[in-house]
This record gives C-alpha cells, sequence and structure tokens, in this order.
C-alpha cells in the first residue's frame, strides 16, 4: 500500500533559497520512499510560491544513479566500495604520517560551493579547521565574491556585513555586472526578481543595467548600456566624480557616521567622465545622467556582483559601489541599500552594537607567491603551486569538500597534475568528479532531502528578514553519517585521536568549552535548555535563541527558538529591512570607513591602467538558469533541451573571424586553447566572447554520465591562475584578451 505525504523545504540549489512543497511516496511495507513531485510553497513567508526551473532538479539529484551512496577507497588506482569504518580507518592509516612529517600546514582544505547550501558543513567547518590547525585554507570564495567581502569588511568591519538593495520599496536599481533574474540574486537573496522587478517598474520606478552582454536583466530593465570587461572602475568612479562636480553629494543623515569623506573627492578628481568615457566604453552624457537620477531619486540602490567581482579591480569597484549609495544618501535607507537583520549566525548582530574590531588581512601569506591571507584563506588559485613546488611547508594532503576546483578554477590541468602528487586525498562529496577522481577515500553525504536545513548564509544577505527550517524529509540509508560528524572524525584523526573516537562526546565538549568562555557559571543552564538537541540543531537553536529575535533562553517571551521555526513550516516573516546605522557597524572608530587606505592606494594602480588600449578581444563568463556552476549538469531536468555552453559573439566579430552559427571555434589566451560551438548575437557587446562557467564534463575517470553526454568547454581552461585583484587575491575570469579562430 502506498501513502503520499507532502513536506516543506528550502531548495538547496541557489541563492533564492526558495521554498518548496516536496510529494513523497511512500510503500508501507518496505518502507522505500520515492520523490514525486516538487512545487513551490505558496503559503512560504519568503518567496511565496516562486521556484525556478533548478528546484525540480531536487528529484533528480536524490534518484540520480550516479550519486555517490557508500564510501569509496582507491586501491591500486581502482575506486572500490567500502564501509564507513573502513574509509575512516584508511585516513587514520594516512593522514597523521602526513602531519609528522610534515606538520598541520602540510594539510590543506579547500570549500566548494554546495557548502553554503549544507547546514552541517556550514557550522562544523570551523571546528574542523581548529582541530588541523593549518593556514592553508582555501574555497570557491576566491573565485568569486572576496572583493565584495574585503571592501564591506573594511567599510563596515564584518566580512559579510554586506547591504542588499531593499527592492520591494525601490523606485530606481543600477545593476552593474550582474543577472538577477537569472541568478535571483547574488550576495543578494532574492527569490522572484522578475517579478519584484516588474513591480517596481509598475510603480514608476527604472532599472538600469551596465554589462557587456544583454542580460536577461538587461533586456526587461529600462535601460542597457555596454560596458568594457573589467573597466567598471572607471564608469563608477566617473558617476562618483559627476556627483562632486555637479554638486550632488548628500550623504543625508550618514554625515554624522563617516570616516575619511574629504578624501574622496581628491581621489576621484583625474576620472571626469568625459575622461573615462573611451576606456569603459560608455558616454560621458549617459554617467552624469546616472548620478543625476541616482542623486535626484529618493529611494534608489547601486548593485554590483560577479562581473564586478571576477576582474583586476574587483575589491576597488566592490568598494565605489557602496560608495555611490553613500554619497547619494542611499545606504541604509528604506529603498537603498540596507542591511539584513539575520535571526541567527549574523557578525553584526553579535556582540557591542555600533563598534567592533574590524576585519584584519594579510596576518599570513602563502609560500610560493607570498599572496596574503584574506577573511582566513588564501587564493583559490595558489593551490596548485603549494601542492607541487617542493620545500618546507609544502602541502601533501588534502581535504576537499563539496569543491571541484580542477573545473571551478584557472588552469585546472595543472591543479590535477598537482593533485597526484599528494600523499593522500579526501573528499567529501556526493559525485566521483573531476576533483574527487584524485581522492584516496571519498565521503559521499547524504541527499539533501535527507538531511536538516537553515540558511546559515543567504539569510544575512535576504532582501527581507525570515527564519524558515527543514527538517529530513526521506529517511537515510542505515549507517550513513552527517556530513557533521565525519568533519569532527577526521579532525579527531588529525589531532592523534582514534578513527572509532565518539564524536558526539566531542561535540559536547567543544560546545560546553566555547560556552563557558564566553558565559562563565550561566553556561550551565544554557547547556540544559538546548538538550536534548545534538549537533547542528542544537548550534542553530543557540544562534536562534541568542540572536536579535530571539527568546534569549526564557527571558524574551514569544522570541525565536528552534521549536518556535519547526512549528512554522512556512516559516516566520521577521519583517522588512530596518535602517542599522549605527548598529550594524562593527569598525573600531565605530563609523564607516568610506576611504580605506588599501583602496585609495590601488587607485594608483587604476591610473596606470587609464593609459593602456584596451585589448581587442576578451572573454567573459556568464550565469544560466538552469545551472549553478559545475555541479548540476547530472540531473536530466536541467540537461535537456538546447545546448547551452556556447561561445556568444556578437555578428561584427562573428564576420571578422569568418565563425558561423553552431559551427566550431578555436578560442586561444597565449599558449592555452579550448574549442567551443558558435552563437551569434547581438546581445552581446562587440570585442567580446562570452562562455559559461562550470563545464568540461570530458575529463577520464568520472562518474557522471549525463554530464558526459554533452561535456561543454572549460573556460577557466583559459585563464592564468596567477591573474589575481592583488588585494583581495580573487581570481581575474572577466576581460582576459583571447583571439578566436574558425574551426
Amino acid at each position: 500500500m502506498l501513502e503520499t505525504t507532502s513536506v516543506h523545504r528550502i531548495c538547496p540549489f541557489c541563492e533564492a533559497c526558495c521554498g518548496l512543497k516536496v510529494d513523497i511516496e511512500t510503500e508501507r511495507a518496505t518502507g522505500v520512499q520515492r520523490v514525486i513531485k516538487v512545487r513551490g510553497d505558496d503559503d512560504d513567508v519568503f518567496s511565496k510560491g516562486f521556484l525556478c526551473p533548478k528546484a525540480v532538479g531536487l528529484k533528480d539529484l536524490h534518484d540520480d544513479p550516479d550519486r555517490l551512496r557508500t564510501p569509496l577507497i582507491k586501491r591500486d588506482g581502482v575506486f572500490v566500495e567500502a564501509s564507513w569504518d573502513e574509509a575512516y580507518a584508511e585516513i587514520a592509516r594516512r593522514l597523521p604520517p602526513v602531519i609528522a612529517a610534515g606538520g598541520a600546514n602540510a594539510v590543506a582544505t579547500v570549500l566548494g560551493n554546495p557548502v553554503a547550501h549544507k547546514m552541517g558543513l556550514m557550522l562544523y567547518f570551523p571546528r574542523l579547521a581548529r582541530m588541523l590547525g593549518t593556514r592553508n585554507m582555501f574555497s570557491a570564495s576566491s573565485v568569486d565574491q572576496i572583493p565584495k567581502m574585503l571592501s564591506c569588511g573594511l567599510m563596515f568591519g564584518s566580512w559579510l556585513g554586506i547591504p542588499v538593495p531593499d527592492i520591494e520599496r525601490s523606485d530606481y536599481l543600477l545593476i552593474i555586472g550582474a543577472n538577477p533574474m537569472v541568478s535571483n540574486g547574488s550576495l543578494w537573496t532574492v527569490p522572484d526578481y522578475r517579478g519584484k522587478a516588474k513591480a517596481l517598474r509598475e510603480r514608476g520606478g527604472k532599472i538600469v543595467v551596465v554589462d557587456p552582454r544583454r542580460t536577461e536583466t538587461a533586456a526587461a530593465a529600462d535601460e542597457h548600456h555596454f560596458i568594457r570587461p573589467g573597466a567598471d572602475v572607471f564608469f563608477l568612479l566617473g558617476i562618483a566624480h559627476a556627483l562632486f562636480d555637479e554638486g550632488l553629494v548628500d550623504l543625508k543623515r550618514l554625515a554624522a557616521h563617516v570616516n575619511g569623506f574629504e578624501q574622496l573627492q581628491p581621489a576621484f578628481g583625474a576620472y571626469s567622465p568625459e575622461r573615462v568615457a573611451v576606456r569603459c566604453g560608455i558616454d560621458a552624457a549617459v554617467m552624469r545622467d546616472i548620478a543625476r537620477t541616482l542623486a535626484a531619486t529618493p529611494r534608489a540602490a547601486v548593485y554590483g556582483r560577479i562581473g564586478t567581482c571576477t576582474q583586476q579591480f574587483g575589491t576597488v569597484a566592490s568598494w565605489l559601489i557602496d560608495v555611490l549609495n553613500v554619497l547619494t544618501g542611499h545606504l541604509d535607507a528604506e529603498g537603498g541599500a540596507m542591511f539584513p537583520r539575520p535571526a541567527a549566525f549574523g557578525a553584526n548582530t553579535r556582540g557591542k552594537p555600533g563598534s567592533g574590531r574590524g576585519v584584519v588581512t594579510g596576518r599570513y601569506a602563502s609560500r610560493v607567491s607570498n599572496v596574503a591571507e584574506v577573511s582566513g584563506e588564501l587564493p583559490l588559485t595558489c593551490l596548485a603551486e603549494e601542492i607541487d613546488t617542493p620545500g618546507p611547508g609544502q602541502i601533501r594532503a588534502l581535504i576537499a569538500i563539496a569543491a571541484n576546483p580542477v573545473l571551478s578554477s584557472p588552469n585546472g590541468a595543472r591543479l590535477a597534475a598537482a593533485l597526484d602528487q599528494l600523499d593522500f586525498m579526501v573528499s567529501m562529496d556526493i559525485y566521483l568528479n573531476e576533483t574527487s577522481r584524485h581522492a584516496d577515500v571519498i565521503l559521499p553525504g547524504p541527499s539533501p532531502l535527507e538531511d536538516a536545513h537553515y540558511d546559515v548564509s543567504f539569510t544575512q544577505f535576504s532582501h527581507r528578514n525570515h527564519a524558515r527550517y527543514s527538517a529530513p524529509a526521506i529517511a537515510r540509508p542505515a549507517g550513513q553519517p552527517d556530513e557533521w560528524e565525519s568533519m569532527l572524525r577526521i579532525g579527531a584523526i588529525a589531532a592523534g585521536m582514534p578513527a572509532d573516537v565518539d564524536v558526539g562526546a566531542l561535540d559536547d565538549a567543544a560546545l560546553r568549552e566555547e560556552l563557558e568562555r564566553a558565559l562563565g557559571e550561566a553556561a550551565a543552564p544554557v547547556l540544559a535548555a538546548l538538550a536534548p538537541r545534538r549537533g547542528p540543531q542544537r548550534l542553530l537553536d543557540l544562534g536562534l535563541r541568542g540572536g536579535p529575535y530571539g527568546d534569549q533562553f526564557g527571558r524574551q517571551l514569544g522570541g525565536l527558538s528552534l521549536a518556535a521555526i519547526e512549528a512554522a513550516p512556512s516559516g516566520i516573516d521577521l519583517g522588512a529591512m530596518v535602517p542599522r546605522i549605527p548598529e550594524a557597524l562593527r569598525t573600531p572608530s565605530g563609523k564607516i570607513e568610506l576611504a580605506p587606505q588599501m583602496l585609495l592606494d590601488d587607485l594608483a594602480r587604476v591610473a596606470a591602467e587609464m593609459a593602456s588600449e584596451a585589448p581587442d578581444m576578451v572573454i567573459i563568463g556568464r550565469r544560466q538558469l538552469r545551472s549553478n556552476n559545475s555541479w548540476m549538469h547530472n540531473l536530466p531536468a536541467l540537461a535537456k533541451g538546447t545546448f547551452r555552453c556556447t561561445a556568444l559573439v556578437h555578428p561584427l566579430d562573428a564576420a571578422r573571424f569568418k565563425l558561423a552559427d553552431g559551427a566550431m571555434a578555436s578560442i586561444r589566451n597565449g599558449d592555452k586553447s579550448i574549442t567551443a560551438q558558435v552563437e551569434i548575437s547581438d546581445d552581446m557587446m562587440p570585442g567580446v566572447v562570452s562562455l559559461p562557467h562550470g563545464w568540461g564534463h570530458h575529463l577520464p575517470g568520472t562518474q557522471m554520465a549525463v554530464a558526459a553526454q554533452r561535456p561543454g568547454a572549460n573556460l577557466n581552461a583559459l585563464l592564468d591562475e596567477n591573474l589575481r585583484d592583488p588585494l583581495s587575491g580573487n581570481a581575474v575570469l572577466s576581460g582576459v584578451a583571447v583571439t578566436l579562430e574558425a574551426i
């Protein structure tokens, strides 16, 4: 007999974090469960029934025959299935000797994008990192968002204290290098951007998009302006110059809360719209008109994303976006760029309001290229050289967690070769992919439907404050451990403990120590109140109850707790964003630091670049609705349809390079080259070719049958791992010079 139930779920596939309802069929006699249907939850307080095509892929992911369900150990170059005890024993046999020979820094960690969608991984990786004691930590952030984190850290005092557009009350949005129609926001969690943008325009508002491609967002906007890739810094400086030049600067209430304002006008003096127009490809009159509209509109915001981050001036461009919001009085104002107030885990909701230690960078540097640490990690583009360059401190073991840097970082061929030189590698991954194929042990995590979830990261970027929780929807296989348990076990092994250590006891001891250090004698009743919860749920309950909306362990009647959001399966609405300055600041001065010295100093590099000639042809990436980096190409529901890994070129470029629509072309950067299918489109700016990120599923030794059918070309194979934004260490993925040739 079959029984059908409907469960609530937060979609784990992108930053929109839509609320879903998943219909599950259970066979009573056997207990076998099957996903029948995935749909939007109309009652969800945040997404209100919206879902994009990616959500439907949740069924395919759960059912995917290629998804690993049993640990794998490599024996004589071949993976064989193993028990969990055997897998942990292999780690215990091989990891400690590496540490004994080379010290803690002989081990590295690398985190991938899916970590942000896993509550257990997010909350327990810091404990693994402390137990390992290594400085060699890498993540996908340094091929994505570190410039924005650095600029906001310097300005506002916390790495993730990032202001986001208050789109539901805004009347003017300037969007630069971002495509929220497809991403539904990035470092801006905004499900159904399309609907919200339509409402903005229907109430008389205006959206202007600046991008080298007429994106889906640009096509639905009031204005679109092509810009030379990598030249956003000149465009932003031109607008800032115009604001000062035309007397349009008005900090409004922020005037009492800023440091460094007097340094800006001299710093921007050389960048008039008329002078930067040729370099960025946008007319001076357009820049001045944007400056006037931005200043004259009471509720307006500037937003930039991956196109402004993944370039050589990523940090300066990210800084200038928030400078423009400050100069026009739109930062921390309704309808402008505001700070969310997350229910838990927000650094700018903890500690003394209005001031703090701020952020510090460069506490150490990479061994080979001497690149500075930022936010506790080194650039992902340094990983290969740290493995394949001999000498003291060389990385000899790697723990990869939901990461596929062989595809997602520049010059993956070098990294792949380096991974084969390691003494030992562990991969925590649900697929045998281009990176995990190099591992000695693979530990598969549960399906998202078998796991509990709370958005640890994305509530910090949400356009509206809320709290939602998903309990496991499907029973996991017997013996399947939680991923947090695997991380604690690996950390314990690295610290010299046996593989069969009681990780529950370790977790209890770690939490007790943390609370006693923070609360003293008051720790005991807090621990008692958190019982009998374990693992991530216990940390979530602690975060919620001690957070800005929390019940403060009984002191605040009606406040939040995990029990409260468990009782509200479609979530709890916590209201629109509200002004938070100075309360949200964590800078030592207690003010917005408008002119951090390292950013002012980098303007010398901008000035030098002004004098250089723009390349004839450059390449950029692009976002796609049915994809998210490298990890969703094996799902039939998302992989079907028109082939999407195409090289978009403008008709003028197609003519001069003799390229035919649908034919193949060679794209070359020095001695690096790839072959891609051509798609001719006047949505591209002349002189720019666009290829989506995260493809190239043709490498041997993988087990992703659907992805391998149409592997696509790997954009990152063209890129130089040594080309970085020098302030943040972020990889330069955009505006790289290439040549095209018909095949």
